[in-house]
């Protein structure tokens, strides 16, 4: 989608695109469980760690970044889960998601956009879920059982 607007310093049309906007999300596993912050900004609720991914960072790199500025975990064995990109999954604007999964190396450790942070098993997820958090761990789970992993 796009849009002309006019410079305001010389005149002349300027195209503006509308995009998504990349981030990364990050399946960690600890003890057993599925790291997951409770937001302190809105859109509030529970949600894997990630953000946006920054200008000239790829998104492994953003993958990592967001769990150590979100968990205080380092990250070890990072692999690319799937890609979500449903138009209405962050009330705020359209965003695609590249979601990995990785094993945490730690103490986890609410930080930067986490309000709190807690360790899940499939069993115990809490509600409400942020953004497509709970469809994306759905698929996750529905993974480990079709591969016989857990």
């Amino acid at each position: 989608m796009e849009r002309i607007v006019t410079c305001p310093h010389c005149g002349r049309p300027v195209t503006l695109y509308r995009n998504p906007k990349p981030t990364a999300d990050i399946i960690i596993r600890i003890n057993h469980g599925i790291v997951l912050i409770n937001r302190k900004n809105p859109p509030y609720g529970w949600a894997l760690p990630g953000g946006f991914i920054d200008y000239d960072e790829s998104a492994e790199d953003a993958a990592v970044r967001e769990a150590r500025e979100e968990t205080s975990l380092e990250i070890t064995d990072l692999k690319q889960f799937h890609v979500y990109s449903a138009p209405g999954r962050d009330p705020r604007h359209h965003t695609i998601t590249v979601v990995f999964t990785a094993r945490g190396l730690g103490a986890p450790r609410a930080a930067d956009d986490a309000a709190e942070l807690r360790v899940f098993s499939e069993d115990t997820l809490p509600s409400p879920m942020a953004f497509d958090h709970a469809e994306i761990l759905a698929d996750y789970f529905a993974s480990l059982k079709a591969t016989g992993a857990r």
